[in-house]
């Protein structure tokens, strides 16, 4: 990819002029540059306006460079980076899976030296011009698999991070541990003699049970962004062998608390009262619902259940500060004829029918202020109007 055509001010002002155009139909259109593909313009419009809300650090700024969308896609988002950015320390750190180098960019923030390692040629260009032209100085880029850099690595490393690729050379996507690449299971001696500390970025569908009995794990962050997880971050550390590593559930770009616990403390914990529906309802974010703390939560705010199946608590009292949704319940019994707005957002919890099959049944569209709950609760369905807190 040539840097300097794109770089051209009439380029760039195309690209921010096209940033809402559509790009089948601009990838199909003559380029209006000369040297310069609509396939490479269209890889920088999508760059650009994944950018916009994904990394807007890169955004303004008219002299980067975006690799395909593969690479767009793989990348942290630049509130997760930021999260790892707090949670990590030392002064000399790694990230043996590069990639575009969203989390090196803030990694390296504040550390005496970084190194950002990447063996696709091609992207390892691109991110070192983008390095440049941010004035990250600190960071030491090689050329060269995770493998090959810690077989010839001297120097001791206060930390190392890790983003193994989720898929395989078909493109396929993987989740276990041991398919993943670089394989965290048959290289964490070696890593370990390079860093007492080893962060690994693991995909939401991952096992945390299973993992936990196969690394020595000390803590795990389940990040979310606005109610959706994004990424389980593993903190490995050399002498950590109690299987029984903390748990940090986060929800990111929220004014929910994080919920803190230690793993084995959900195994020990009784379970919630279960209750029909009080006054309001109260669902766990994405993060808690990863973990598997059901009895922990309602334990922790002494809440009632509805069921065992059915994740949402209940009480007559408005707390504060949970970590997930209120909702005030308006209508224990939803009528269609009582309701003049056909309008709902639809949630359906341990419930014999899918929100399609509640549209098509009760004839609603999805939308408006109101929410309809579809749930089992003592074992008796409820259909509940509310409103959220």
């Amino acid at each position: 990819m040539d840097e300097i055509n794109l770089l051209d001010k009439k380029v760039q002002e195309y690209i921010y002029e096209h940033i809402n155009a559509d790009l089948v139909e601009l990838r199909m259109k003559k380029s209006p540059f000369k040297n310069i593909s609509s396939l490479q313009l269209v890889q920088q419009i999508q760059g650009k306006r994944i950018a916009q809300k994904k990394f807007p650090i890169l955004f303004n700024n008219d002299q980067i460079i975006y690799p395909p969308h593969l690479n767009l896609e793989q990348a942290s988002s630049q509130s997760t980076a930021l999260f790892k950015q707090k949670i990590i320390e030392g002064k000399i750190g790694a990230d043996l899976t590069g990639g575009m180098g969203i989390d090196t960019l803030f990694l390296s923030e504040n550390r005496d030296k970084f190194y950002y390692v990447e063996p696709n040629l091609n992207l390892f260009n691109i991110t070192k011009h983008n390095f440049k032209v941010l004035k990250k100085d600190n960071i030491v880029l090689e050329n060269c698999s995770a493998e090959e850099f810690i077989s010839k690595q001297k120097t001791g490393l206060d930390f190392i991070f890790m983003d193994p690729s989720r898929r395989d050379e078909n493109k396929n996507k993987k989740i276990l541990l041991e398919d993943l690449c670089p394989n965290v299971m048959e290289i964490k001696e070696q890593l370990f003699k390079l860093a007492p500390c080893v962060y690994i970025k693991l995909s939401p569908l991952l096992d945390i049970k299973r993992s936990i009995e196969l690394l020595p794990i000390q803590k795990i962050y389940i990040l979310s962004v606005k109610n959706e997880v994004k990424e389980l971050i593993f903190k490995l550390h050399i002498d950590s062998f109690s299987n029984n590593p903390e748990i940090h559930c986060i929800n990111l770009e929220s004014n929910q608390p994080s919920f803190n616990f230690n793993y084995n403390e959900e195994n020990r914990c009784l379970c919630s009262k279960l209750s029909v529906p009080k006054k309001y309802l109260y669902m766990p974010n994405a993060s808690i619902l990863k973990s598997g703390a059901f009895k922990l939560l309602g334990n922790s705010y002494q809440l009632d259940k509805l069921d065992n199946n059915t994740h949402i608590y209940t009480l007559d009292i408005k707390l504060e500060n949970f970590p997930g949704r209120i909702f005030k319940v308006i209508d224990l019994n939803f009528q269609p004829n009582n309701y003049d707005v056909k309008k709902f957002n639809i949630i359906t919890k341990n419930y014999p029918l899918n929100i399609d099959e509640i549209k098509k049944k009760y004839k609603l569209l999805e939308g408006g202020n109101l929410y309809l709950i579809f749930l089992k609760a003592k074992n008796k369905t409820y259909k509940i109007v509310c409103s959220l807190v």
